[in-house]
């Protein structure tokens, strides 16, 4: 099958790429060419703006895909425009999406009002009313995004919805904070009380590029919408306690009422609110199972945190030890 991905430079999109490539695909991405480009030769590349990319229209014929996948459709007119240039060029487009279309997540971020959702969340379940859950950040809109691609009539378009995904190359650092503390060998984990028994669900990189790979390889999918993730889905205490069992620190987890903490320990969002999905669609309807186990995942993840930590983390335990006087570990 011939794949153009769109993007595919950064972070989840290189091992996308690398998984295609194993199971015999040909591979074009198409990028701006600011990021380094994917190291693998067998790989075709389009350079160019996405915002521009009705412009390729010939670079796209020449390669022909089957499918066009992409990775980032970061606005309404992202995905429009794929859809209008990919008209006649393709067979398929497969676009990735988050948890933040739920309603679940406007909860979470305190944009919407009533009643919490429950979980877990599946494909069919409520989605936020607020189109702009980043306003003053970004612009980003997810749910306009996926009726972009599921409402052409003359291409069709399938949608998989992904999680928190953690693992090497992860921009955002997501278990360095922990990771970074058991290499101290500090004495305890300080966690914010509601954030402790806080839920989200996650997915380590690998496994996440395998289901979109799935996705985008499966001639059946049109039309549809999956979730992506791993189960089970942990509370954040217990995410901290399963990296604390890979990294065997014998430390102690210190949960806090908001009350004894300073700000950078508290979480400005409705942590009564679990963001955990239903993954089972995926799994029944495409096999989807988890290629890399999670010991080997945190394994992986914890050696590239600690070997390219953030240039801008500033910690200052001498304040933590300030803040546990007096309370026992939980």
């Amino acid at each position: 099958m011939r794949i153009l991905v769109i993007g595919g430079t950064n972070f989840i999109g290189p091992y996308v790429v690398k998984r295609l490539l194993q199971k015999g695909h040909q591979v074009a991405v198409f990028n701006r060419g600011k990021t380094k480009k994917v190291q693998f030769h067998e790989v075709q590349h389009i350079q160019g703006d996405r915002n521009r990319f009705f412009e390729h229209v010939d670079n796209i014929k020449k390669f022909s895909p089957d499918v066009v996948l992409d990775m980032f459709p970061y606005t309404q007119r992202d995905a429009q425009l794929v859809m209008d240039t990919c008209k006649g060029l393709t067979q398929r487009v497969v676009a990735l999406s988050s948890l933040d279309v739920y309603r679940a997540y406007s909860i979470f971020r305190r944009l919407e009002e009533g009643d919490l959702e429950p979980v877990p969340l599946k494909e069919s379940a409520p989605l936020r009313s607020s189109m702009y859950p980043y306003r003053g950040i970004d612009e980003s809109l997810y749910h306009y995004e996926e009726q972009t691609v599921l409402g052409e009539q003359e291409l069709p378009g399938t949608i998989l919805r992904l999680p928190m995904v953690y693992g090497p190359e992860d921009d955002r650092h997501r278990t360095f904070e922990y990771v970074k503390r058991m290499a101290d060998q500090r004495p305890y984990i300080i966690l914010e009380e509601e954030a402790a028994h806080w839920s989200w669900t996650r997915g380590y990189v690998e496994n996440v590029a395998e289901a979109i790979v799935l996705a985008t390889t499966d001639v059946r999918v049109s039309g549809k919408i999956y979730n992506v993730g791993e189960v089970p889905s942990f509370t954040l205490r217990e995410w901290v306690l399963e990296i604390a069992k890979i990294f065997e620190w014998k430390g102690e987890m210190m949960v806090l009422p908001k009350e004894r903490l300073t700000q950078s320990f508290i979480y400005p969002y409705e942590m009564k609110q679990d963001i955990v999905i239903d993954t089972s669609l995926i799994r029944k309807e495409l096999g989807y199972a988890e290629v890399v186990d999670r010991k080997t995942a945190l394994k992986k993840t914890m050696t590239w945190e600690l070997n390219h930590p953030p240039k801008d983390y500033e910690w200052d335990y001498e304040r933590e030890d300030q803040l546990v006087k007096g309370h026992s570990p939980t």
